[in-house]
């Protein structure tokens, strides 16, 4: 068999096997996108509850639509239109808009009004109450609610159906015309609670889509109504779709780049299509990788996993700019196998900090970047080198190559220069403004300000529910949470008063605790006495005798009705709002509160104080960023002990302490000077300059090694010029663009690597040792 032959099987048979290996990770794995995978791990129960809370919360599960830009009676139906329409899709839990549901409570549930109202807790239902509230219906039936009311009377003449709609309504409410909400700029509002989770941008971005379909089927050619969305869910939505699209966007504008700089570069199609291979076959393992052990891949790995691979681009690159004539590519490669692998060593130890993490999608990232890296590595020297064609260019002979060798190597070296930096980079840190690391997850995927100014105007027309705090409240169990959300009322109400806060929302609003429903039964009047009661009552009103008969017969029901219990009202229309709200943890149960417009949330401690604990403030932005702080420190810490491996295997690559200084020294003021220019900048760091300084490190190690490589003649060290040039210009490809998007994530992993590779690059010339190469 030719060698050429050899040569063409060879390659047939790599790239069968990257065509299963692409069908395993198609069929065997499933992109998910919930971002909690990225969250810290709870250590705590108050940090488990937060990240339950951030995810599946009834506020992070809140929408705010706002219909505007017509007539008020249009917007009105339209509003009634949608609010119809979206009750019948199976995408949202829960909607309202102020209009008045008689189907609140189906026919089976009317009786149990009694049990759940506290309008006779005061004054029990008698003659004289009787009196009062038959003569207020004769006037009502004079009025334009009398269409409403008829319906009602018979079963209900004190109107309780009435008193739980405005009960279970949001304490706050907007103002309400024609039957539903609007708000001062006269649009119709709804309040949408999604069955999705907020923090999973794809089930949200169905609900949305559900959402604008629904719409545009009520609406009409010539209306001039559009619909506003806000809330959490869709600014996740939003934020995951402008980051995919401008991530693609410089992706492809990055890729057109990079092919163009090979084809520059090496003058050869043939050889640039070989030389994805290598990186093709880590990305492909990579995620099969993570499929054996994790059988789901975030897509935030993928993309981020994608990234950080992009060190696996410079294994190629240097064979392919190695090549000597005279020697077959594989007799070249063995030449650059030692400082190859070390790189490659080095890369993956460092990379081993994120597996340290324990967070999931860290851990992923980590599995992701090893496995490619490794297969990347060991295919450029055994695989590659075998696939090449004979006749190739050689890099040395590159014009203009030879002049830039030499104008660097003319280039001073002073000793003080390192120490000099090291001073420059420890007065920038020094000076640099607070705070030096960011807490606010927010901050690193910010919404636009004028969409958070439309967010702010609706949740203050609507009374929405604040999104950062939340009133915990713990019982022995759910009976228990009802019964001290019923004691702590009055003194909420007291805050309200005060104006410490506009409302607030307690599991004891939508059902009452066993006793007290026990109560209401017991002051209920006696069937044998209600219909005498009744008709004395109603003497001399017009109404007929026998009208009231289910009234009579809803009120002997509930002196027996069972008391509900929270898993009897979850089959009630409002039973997934008591069940979001009730959280068994363990052996105690926990109820949560729902806080409207907070003011002064010092004020709250007195409340914890005579409750012993029981009721609580929770600050979701305050806990959540302690909990980023004290996962910051975990990874430090891991980051540290891969410092420590990281300098071993430099060490005993080289068994020399002075050439293990001038590969390390470089790297180490580098990462330093990187850190140093962000903070005097005021740039506070994030889990994603981590990341970034991280790769920046593994690429400006290859630099380090390279150019402190002892070359047998000037040609040779051309050859380490040509690699590292292309190397780091395809690398500033990718980064430079990154740092000019407007999304923060990328900006700061764009910013932070591009800072990262310029320094390594020119530290890596001016530390390594001069005068290596001496015959031309």
């Amino acid at each position: 068999m030719t060698a050429r032959a050899r040569r063409l099987g060879l390659l047939l048979a790599w790239l069968a096997a990257l065509v299963l290996l692409a069908w395993y990770c198609i069929t065997g794995i499933r992109i998910s996108t919930d971002l909690r995978s990225f969250m810290p791990p709870a250590q705590t129960a108050d940090q488990q509850l937060l990240m339950e809370q951030i995810g599946e919360g009834p506020g992070s599960r809140l929408l705010m639509l706002a219909i505007g830009g017509g007539e008020m009676d249009r917007l009105a139906q339209l509003s009634r239109e949608l609010l119809r329409t979206l009750r019948a899709d199976a995408h949202f839990s829960q909607v309202i808009n102020g209009e008045f549901n008689a189907d609140m409570l189906d026919s089976q549930w009317l009786p149990y009004r009694y049990l759940l109202t506290s309008s006779f807790d005061a004054q029990p239902l008698d003659e004289a109450v009787l009196a009062d509230q038959l003569q207020q219906r004769v006037e009502d039936l004079g009025s334009p609610a009398a269409t409403l009311l008829k319906p009602l009377l018979p079963r209900d003449p004190t109107l309780e159906v009435l008193a739980l709609a405005e009960q279970w309504s949001p304490p706050k409410s907007p103002q309400v015309r024609d039957g539903v909400w609007f708000s001062p700029e006269n649009e119709a509002l709804l309040l949408v609670q999604t069955r999705a989770a907020g923090f999973d941008p794809a089930a949200q971005g169905e609900a949305i889509a559900a959402l604008e379909s629904a719409f545009a089927s009520i609406t009409t050619p010539n209306d001039q109504a559009k619909l506003t969305i806000s809330g959490p869910g869709y600014f996740t939505v939003l934020v995951n779709a402008s980051t995919r699209a401008e991530s693609e966007w410089l992706g492809r504008i990055s890729t057109i780049g990079f092919i163009l700089l090979l084809l520059l570069a090496y003058r050869s199609v043939a050889v640039l299509g070989l030389a994805a291979l290598p990186i093709a076959s880590g990305a492909l393992t990579g995620v099969a990788a993570i499929a054996l052990m994790f059988g789901e891949m975030h897509g935030i790995t993928l993309a981020f996993g994608f990234t950080l691979l992009g060190v696996a681009q410079e294994y190629p690159i240097r064979l392919l700019s190695h090549r000597r004539a005279g020697e077959s590519a594989l007799q070249s490669v063995r030449g650059l196998w030692s400082l190859l692998l070390t790189a490659i060593a080095s890369a993956c130890i460092a990379y081993l900090a994120f597996f340290a993490s324990g967070v999931t999608g860290l851990m992923q990232l980590a599995v992701f970047t090893i496995s490619g890296l490794l297969v990347a590595g060991f295919s450029t020297r055994y695989l590659l080198p075998r696939v090449l064609p004979e006749k190739f260019r050689d890099a040395a002979q590159t014009p203009g190559l030879g002049r830039v060798w030499e104008w660097l190597e003319a280039l001073p070296r002073p000793r003080w220069l390192p120490p000099a930096l090291l001073l420059l980079a420890a007065l920038m840190l020094w000076l640099a403004p607070a705070p030096f690391w960011q807490n606010d997850l927010a901050a690193l995927t910010p919404v636009p300000k004028d969409l958070l100014q439309r967010e702010g105007r609706l949740r203050a027309a609507l009374g929405a529910p604040d999104v950062r705090y939340l009133l915990i409240i713990e019982g022995k169990d759910a009976e228990g949470v009802l019964r001290e959300s019923e004691r702590v009322s009055p003194r909420i109400d007291e805050l309200i008063a005060r104006g410490v806060l506009d409302g607030a929302e307690l599991p004891s609003r939508y059902l009452p605790s066993v006793e007290t429903q026990r109560q209401r039964q017991a002051r209920l009047p006696d069937p044998a006495e209600l219909p005498a009661m009744l008709q004395a009552a109603s003497a001399g009103l017009p109404f007929r005798e026998d009208l009231f008969e289910p009234f009579l017969a809803d009120v002997a029901k509930a002196r027996t009705l069972e008391a509900l219990t929270p898993a009897m009202y979850a089959k009630s229309p409002l039973g997934a709002r008591l069940d979001a709200m009730l959280v068994k943890r363990g052996d105690h149960w926990l109820g949560l509160g729902s806080i409207i417009g907070m003011h002064d949330a010092q004020a709250f401690a007195e409340l914890t104080r005579e409750s012993n604990g029981a009721v609580r403030l929770l600050d979701i932005k305050g806990a959540s960023e302690s909990l980023v702080a004290a996962y910051r420190e975990r990874i430090l810490h891991a980051f540290g002990i891969a410092i420590v491996l990281l300098v071993l295997t430099v060490f005993i690559a080289f068994r020399d302490v002075h050439r293990a200084w001038h590969v390390l020294a470089p790297m180490t003021l580098a990462t330093i000077l990187v850190l140093a220019v962000l903070r005097f900048a005021g740039t506070p760091l994030s889990l994603f300059h981590l990341v970034a300084l991280t790769l920046a490190a593994g690429l400006g190690l290859h630099y380090a090694l390279f150019f402190e490589r002892s070359t047998p003649d000037a040609a040779e060290a051309r050859r380490t010029l040509h690699a590292t040039l292309v190397c780091v210009i395809s690398a500033l490809l990718v980064f430079a663009l990154l740092a000019l998007s407007s999304i923060p994530v990328l900006r700061a992993i764009g910013l932070t690597v591009s800072l990262g590779v310029g320094f390594h690059f020119c530290l890596s010339i001016l530390m390594a040792r001069k005068g290596r190469a001496r015959s031309a």
